[in-house]
């Protein structure tokens, strides 16, 4: 016989619930996802609980141990104190159908509005070659099992519910930089689009994604920043930016306006489409990127570093206005540089 252990496990469902406590037996060696099956085997036959491989491989059991994002068949009882409450939750981020089972729907949409591989004109199946340098490079990427757990700690999503319609999370990142990365995938443009329409600019590279990714995919680094990175270059790069200022001139007439033959591909509404990023959606919504924006003055530092007393009691909290003390808010649509979601209805 095992110790008696006490886990703290949340029910219910949709309509609420709430933790319930239970004094459980544990063996050596085992995980949280046995302990689960040894309270619905003796205590609480009712209990919901997601699985199916117990291996690691199919990212079934998702759950939040102790508030962290696990894997019930990864995590084992070994590394909690014997003295420790093991708390299980189920994932926040998506709607509870009950128990420990959530509503996964919002990544399965994702997953299809990502366009898929798109394979090069002129080549049959069965003739499609690459260099073993290239397989390697995109490799990483197809370990995914689909856990969610790095959708689920990624808190563009978690904290705020508004942003799950234009963000697609960092599953769908490293997707977009598998295909990016391929050699004979015809669409050229998939970091724009992920910038455009999967929400790229909104994360921040906090790296819990990262963190939490039970297959070790170093999600932050080997693909997110480097697609930001291209983004922000053929966008920001000055000689770029001149090249597209010269061989997008079309995109204005005379007068600055949108022409007819651009208002033609955004609908009846004459406003864009929603996820649409581009140059002529964003001049007719009248948001200016390329608008000269005040450089922040840093303030005076004394020759020993230190900041000056009169800097110190200043009377507002941190420095003066980049954008001027005459403005007031909310900016005339001109002068903004960022386009709300919401923007559009």
């Amino acid at each position: 016989m095992g110790a008696k252990r006490h886990f703290r496990v949340w029910r219910g469902d949709e309509t609420g619930g709430d933790l319930q406590d239970y004094q459980v037996e544990v063996n050596e060696g085992e995980v949280v996802l046995d302990i689960i099956h040894r309270l619905q085997a003796t205590q609480t036959p009712d209990l919901a609980c997601r699985w199916n491989c117990k291996a690691g491989k199919c990212g079934s059991c998702s759950m939040e141990i102790n508030g962290m994002p696990r894997l019930g068949c990864m995590t084992r009882m070994s590394t909690f104190e014997e003295n420790e409450t093991v708390t299980v939750t189920p994932l926040r981020t998506f709607p509870v159908i009950r128990d420990l089972v959530t509503d996964v729907t919002f990544n399965y949409q994702k997953a299809r509005e990502t366009p898929a591989f798109v394979p090069p004109e002129g080549v049959a199946p069965g003739e499609y070659r690459m260099q073993q340098v290239d397989v390697e490079r995109s490799q990483e990427f197809r370990k995914c099992i689909e856990c969610f757990l790095c959708q689920n700690v990624c808190h563009v999503v978690r904290d705020h519910e508004e942003n799950k319609r234009a963000f697609s999370g960092p599953r769908y990142f490293i997707r977009a930089a598998e295909l990016d990365m391929h050699p004979l995938d015809a669409n050229a443009d998939r970091k724009e689009y992920a910038q455009a329409s999967m929400g790229l600019g909104y994360c921040n590279i906090t790296k819990c994604c990262t963190e939490v990714c039970p297959e070790h995919i170093t999600i932050t680094d080997n693909a997110i920043i480097p697609m930001k990175e291209r983004v922000v270059d053929r966008r920001y790069d000055p000689i770029v930016w001149l090249g597209r200022k010269i061989f997008r001139r079309d995109q204005l007439d005379e007068t600055g306006a949108v022409p007819a033959t651009v208002r033609g591909e955004l609908g009846e509404s004459g406003l864009p489409p929603r996820g649409d990023h581009s140059d002529a959606a964003e001049v007719k919504r009248g948001v200016n990127w390329h608008r000269e924006i005040p450089h922040p003055q840093t303030a005076p530092v004394g020759e020993d570093g230190k900041l000056p007393i009169s800097e110190i009691a200043f009377d507002r909290a941190g420095g003066p206005s980049p954008f001027g003390e005459d403005v007031t808010f909310p900016l005339p649509p001109g002068s903004l540089n960022y386009a709300h979601p919401d923007r559009d209805k």
